[in-house]
């Protein structure tokens, strides 16, 4: 079988779906059973990613990355290398595409929360993700959370969708934390600073700006606290973090890094004493997974998720509420009690995230999109 896939998020600065596609990406590369497949990749400009070019041939499909290089060019280019299925590892596929799809939609916040997108962002989302779900011989998502928010908000039929864990850090794909498993226990962590850390596009519903204000006691307490933020601001509506950080006067003792590398990133998870994510919306939340698989115990909100995601093994927060928020903070970094209990739940939460799983599963979706779209 001839797989397409739609590699897009690999291009440039690969985070989020694009750390989700290389990791499946590396698990179905040493995977025997997928050797009996060949994989095209389709993206706008060059992959940095080291794989079997023989296995996995990239297309370079000329134009930008936007909606009319999905539905209009990359219809053209798959029907040009007779491919026999599409997967579309972020939300939505061509419509006009002419073989089975499968596709991956991690969330549904742009039609559960429609006030945090632009309203033509919105609308867009909204119309192309539906019609792509509807369309789809299958739909894989990453939570039982989130397969119950699709059948909801887009009123997919619950037996077309396949909840696919993904793994934990990069599977060896070079777009993430690269000593993370989702099998091995954490080690012992070492003695480390009083350092917290936060990982991930920065949205409104992560409450990044109140993280910054409710750590702000602790680094006035505390000389050798401090906190670093990881990743690209895209609030809406605009929220300036820069200008809360100097608003609370903790100059560089919170430190925005917009993108780091796996070297740099790496680096922080393992200086980091405590992980704070307070998001009250998500298909997973992979950051906070991350983080215990690097010996670092989290501070999450309290939601559905959440606790579907981390199990024992996170320190909640019932509310945005600062005092409560900056209490779980100081418990993550200097509570002794609580730190072992969180650490010695992690193993079996991790237990749940395998890439090669994750590749056999979503693999196995994939190859029966034909019959399934047949029927």
């Amino acid at each position: 079988m001839r797989i397409g896939i739609d590699a897009r998020e690999l291009c440039g600065r690969a985070t989020g779906v694009g750390r989700y596609l290389g990791g499946l990406l590396h698990a179905w590369a040493a995977d025997g059973r997928a050797s009996a497949h060949d994989f095209v990749l389709y993206a706008p400009e060059a992959i940095a990613l080291p794989l079997d070019a023989r296995r996995f041939a990239t297309r370079i499909v000329a134009g930008g990355a936007g909606t009319w290089w999905e539905q209009v060019s990359l219809p053209r280019a798959a029907a040009a290398d007779h491919v026999d299925v599409w997967f579309a590892p972020a939300y939505t596929a061509p419509l006009r595409i002419g073989v089975p799809v499968v596709a991956a939609i991690h969330d549904v916040s742009f039609a559960a929360h429609p006030e945090w997108f632009r309203v033509r962002e919105g609308a867009r989302r909204r119309w192309l993700v539906r019609r792509t779900a509807h369309k789809a011989a299958a739909v894989i998502t990453i939570s039982e959370f989130s397969r119950r928010e699709i059948v909801e908000r887009l009123g997919v039929d619950d037996g077309r969708i396949h909840v696919v864990p993904p793994g934990v850090g990069a599977g060896g794909s070079g777009l993430g934390p690269s000593r993370l498993t989702s099998t091995a226990s954490p080690k012992p962590p070492a003695p480390r600073p009083c350092r917290a850390l936060y990982v991930g596009s920065i949205f409104n519903r992560r409450h990044v700006v109140d993280l910054i204000r409710a750590f702000a006691p602790i680094a006035r307490a505390r000389p050798d606290a401090s906190l670093d933020i990881v990743g690209d601001n895209r609030t809406y509506p605009r929220i300036d973090v820069a200008a809360t950080i100097a608003r609370e006067e903790l100059g560089d003792r919170v430190r925005w890094h917009e993108y780091l590398g796996d070297a740099e990133l790496d680096g922080l998870y393992a200086q980091a004493r405590a992980f704070a994510f307070l998001s009250e919306y998500e298909g997973l939340g992979l950051t906070p997974l991350e983080a215990l698989a690097a010996g670092v115990p989290p501070v999450v909100l309290d939601t559905p998720v959440a606790r579907e995601a981390c199990g024992e093994a996170a320190l909640y927060v019932p509310a945005i509420d600062l005092r409560a928020i900056t209490r779980a903070l100081e418990s993550a970094l200097f509570d002794d009690g609580a730190r072992a209990r969180i650490l010695a739940a992690a193993p079996a939460t991790l237990a749940k995230y395998s890439w090669p799983r994750a590749g056999r599963d979503t693999l196995a979706v994939i190859e029966r999109a034909p019959r399934n779209a047949r029927r």
